[in-house]
C-alpha cells in the first residue's frame, strides 16, 4: 500500500498550486491515484489558474504515475460556469479521453478553479469510450463504467432529473447492465437547491421504485447537492458510476445505525454509503454526510464547528462499519453553504485531521440547517481471495 501527499509549486512564486496525491497499490497489480489539484493565488485569471492545472496535472502523471496511467474520471470545479466552461472544454480536448464533470462549485479558498482526477496504472487496463458517451476501464473481469455531465433541458427539476435518470438506464442498459445491480454511486447538481431539490427527490424515488429499488431492497450511495451547470437552463446534472463483473456478495451498504437514520425514514431515496470488495483491496464511497443524528435531526444548528466535527464523528462511524478509518480516505469534498464558514473549516482541518485530502468548495447542501456536508472515497487492503483483485 501506498499513501503519498505533497506541495508543489510552479518556479513562479505568485502561481502556487497545491497538489495532493493519494494512491492505493493493490495485490493484483493495479494501483488507484486520486489526484486533487488547487490554485493558491487567486489573484490570477481564469485562463492562467487553467494552464497552470494542466501542466501541473500533465507533470504528476508523467513524473509520479508514468506514461502508463489512465485516467478514468475528471471533475472540474468552476467558480463561474457560465464564463469558464468553453475554454476549459476547448484545453480539455487536449487531455487523454475520460469520463469528465464540469460543474459549478466555486473553491472557497477565492480561486477560480480545481480539479478532482482519478487515475490508475497497471498492466492490461483496456479502456473504451461508447457511443453514448459513457467511458469504460475494464480490468480482471471488471468493467468500470463512468458518466459525467448527463442533464436534459426539461420544463423543471423534476423531468430534468427524471430523464436523466431514464437516459442513464438505456445505457447501462446497452452494456448488459442495471441501475440496481451495477450502479454503484451517483451524484445530483442542482442549481437553486433550496427551491429545485424536491423536484429531484420525487422523480429519483419514482424512477427507482421502477428499477426496484426500494426501502427493502438497497438504494444507491448518492449526493444531492448545489451545483451549476454552464447553461442555466439545465437545473441538475448527473454524474454516475457502475461496475459490471461484481458478485452480489461483493457490495455491501452502510448504515452506521448508532449515528445515522435511513434516508428513506425523511423521504430521500439514497444509501449512506457502499463498500466494494475485490480480491486485493476495498473501496468505500460515502454520500454526502452531514452533522445528523440516528433519529433525522440537524445537530447543532448555526454552528459550524460544531457540525463539522459531528459531521466527521458520522463519516468515522460510516468508514469503521466497513473496516477502514479517517487515514484511509484518499479523497474527500467538503461542501459549505456560507462561504464566510471556510477559515473556520480549512483552519479545524488542519489542526485535527492534516492528513485528510481534501477540496472545499461553495456548495448548499440539500437542506438549509446543515451548514456543512463532505463525501469522500476511502479504499483499504481490506480484499477478499475468493474474489479477483481489481
Amino acid at each position: 500500500m501506498l499513501t503519498s501527499q505533497m506541495e508543489y509549486k510552479t518556479k513562479d512564486e505568485t502561481q502556487a498550486i497545491h497538489i495532493q496525491l493519494n494512491a492505493f497499490e493493490g495485490k493484483g497489480g493495479v494501483t488507484d491515484y486520486h489526484l486533487l489539484l488547487s490554485i493558491t493565488n487567486p489573484l490570477l485569471s481564469f485562463k492562467e489558474q487553467l494552464q497552470i492545472i494542466r501542466q501541473s496535472y500533465a507533470a504528476i502523471v508523467e513524473e509520479k504515475l508514468g506514461r502508463k496511467a489512465v485516467a478514468v474520471f475528471r471533475r472540474y470545479f468552476l467558480s463561474d460556469a457560465a464564463n469558464q466552461a468553453d475554454l476549459l472544454a476547448e484545453q480539455e480536448s487536449l487531455n487523454p479521453f475520460c469520463a469528465l464533470s464540469v460543474i459549478q462549485q466555486a473553491p472557497l479558498n477565492g480561486t477560480k478553479i480545481a480539479l478532482w482526477a482519478y487515475l490508475q496504472t497497471g498492466s492490461g487496463i483496456e479502456t473504451e469510450t461508447h457511443s453514448s458517451g459513457m467511458f469504460e476501464a475494464a480490468h480482471n473481469g471488471y468493467r468500470h463504467l463512468w458518466a459525467g455531465n448527463l442533464h436534459s433541458k426539461a420544463a423543471d427539476p423534476e423531468y430534468q432529473t427524471r430523464l436523466a435518470l431514464e437516459d442513464y438506464i438505456l445505457r447501462l442498459t446497452e452494456q448488459g447492465g442495471t441501475l440496481a445491480s451495477n450502479c454503484i454511486r451517483t451524484w445530483f447538481f442542482v442549481q437553486n437547491i433550496d427551491v429545485n431539490y424536491a423536484g429531484v427527490v420525487k422523480a429519483r424515488k419514482e424512477v427507482f421504485f421502477t428499477q426496484d429499488l426500494t426501502e427493502k431492497t438497497h438504494y444507491i450511495a448518492s449526493t444531492g447537492i448545489e451545483g451549476r451547470n454552464a447553461d442555466p437552463q439545465v437545473l441538475t446534472t448527473m454524474d454516475a458510476y457502475a461496475v459490471d463483473g461484481l458478485l452480489p456478495e461483493q457490495i455491501r451498504y452502510l448504515y452506521a445505525k448508532t449515528h445515522l437514520n435511513p434516508a428513506y425514514e425523511y423521504g430521500v431515496t439514497f444509501e449512506r454509503g457502499v463498500a466494494v470488495t475485490y480480491g486485493d483491496r476495498k473501496h468505500i464511497f460515502l454520500s454526502g454526510t452531514a452533522s445528523i443524528d440516528n433519529r433525522g435531526n440537524i445537530l447543532y444548528p448555526g454552528n459550524i464547528l460544531k457540525q463539522t466535527e459531528r459531521m466527521l464523528e458520522n463519516i468515522r462511524a460510516l468508514l469503521e462499519e466497513a473496516g477502514a478509518s479517517l487515514r484511509d480516505i484518499k479523497q474527500a469534498l467538503v461542501y459549505l453553504r456560507d462561504p464566510s464558514d471556510y477559515q473556520v473549516v480549512e483552519r479545524y482541518i488542519q489542526a485535527h485531521h492534516p492528513y485528510l485530502p481534501h477540496l472545499i468548495m461553495l456548495a448548499p447542501v440539500c437542506r438549509p440547517g446543515w451548514l456543512i456536508e463532505t463525501e469522500c472515497i476511502a479504499i483499504t487492503g481490506d480484499g477478499d481471495p475468493k474474489y479477483n483483485c481489481l
